[in-house]
């Protein structure tokens, strides 16, 4: 019998199963679900605890993966969809962990923000640390700061919005968010960083690509999440062609 193709854990959460190998599940993170360990209890959709109730459940997925363990490797903005990757045992959990922690690990996202950058490309490196008057957020540092740096490049404009991919090569919270909302360009619907936009539980910010060397087999791992749906919702389709975008997105992976 064919493994599904999908994690049900319940009537409204599906989440899509985009790659799957010996060591690892990547999933497609729908926004407005929480990725914290199983212990935290102050949301009401942990994505994490409900991935463990069902593995414990013996839910049609896992049981057919004949799974034991399921740990998310990496996290995701609560707000932000897209990859993202579940170790299969605690020895995979360690291995890729430590490729996050050397940076060896490619990952790039796609933003939809404010205005249009003057700039084709250009790299943001604003040292940034937690907010001492507004909590959960990050701010700017002058000094004691963590070194943090995202590639920025444009792919497209229609009104006064634009399509960019980003690339960060360190792995701060909010990163991508706060280094675009300093470059004067938010993020469209982010609340936290965008202070014309109203709260929201989704915001113009999807993982579409991830590549690594696999650690145990040594051969090249790339993911890739489809970005249709989201180019779609934010009006892009409507002005070029989803391939023309796709074909740029495949540029930039070499």
């Amino acid at each position: 019998m064919l493994k599904p193709d999908s994690i049900t854990l319940s009537r409204d959460l599906v989440i899509p199963i985009l790659f799957e190998n010996h060591s690892v599940i990547a999933i497609d993170k729908p926004p407005g679900v929480f990725v914290a360990p199983e212990s935290w209890n102050k949301t009401g959709r942990n994505l994490h605890l409900e991935l463990i109730k069902s593995l414990a459940r013996g839910d049609f997925w896992a049981k057919h993966r004949h799974l034991r363990y399921i740990r998310f490797i990496h996290r995701l903005d609560t707000e932000t969809s897209g990859i993202l990757l579940l170790a299969k045992t605690p020895g995979v959990l360690a291995a890729i962990s430590r490729l996050f922690q050397k940076r060896v690990i490619q990952k790039k996202y796609l933003a939809v923000v404010e205005g249009i950058p003057k700039a084709q490309t250009w790299t943001c490196k604003i040292p940034i640390k937690p907010s001492p008057s507004c909590p959960k957020t990050m701010t700017q540092a002058n000094n004691n700061g963590l070194y943090a740096e995202t590639k920025f490049r444009l792919l497209c404009t229609i009104a006064n919005r634009s399509l960019i991919e980003a690339m960060p090569l360190t792995g701060r919270t909010h990163q991508i968010r706060i280094h675009l909302s300093l470059s004067g360009h938010p993020i469209i619907d982010d609340s936290l960083y965008n202070v014309q936009a109203e709260p929201s539980n989704a915001i113009g910010l999807r993982a579409y690509f991830l590549s690594y060397i696999d650690p145990f087999r040594k051969k090249p791992i790339q993911i890739l999440a489809p970005t249709d749906k989201f180019l779609e919702h934010y009006g892009f389709s409507e002005q070029i062609e989803i391939g023309q975008i796709t074909k740029k997105l495949s540029c930039s992976l070499d």
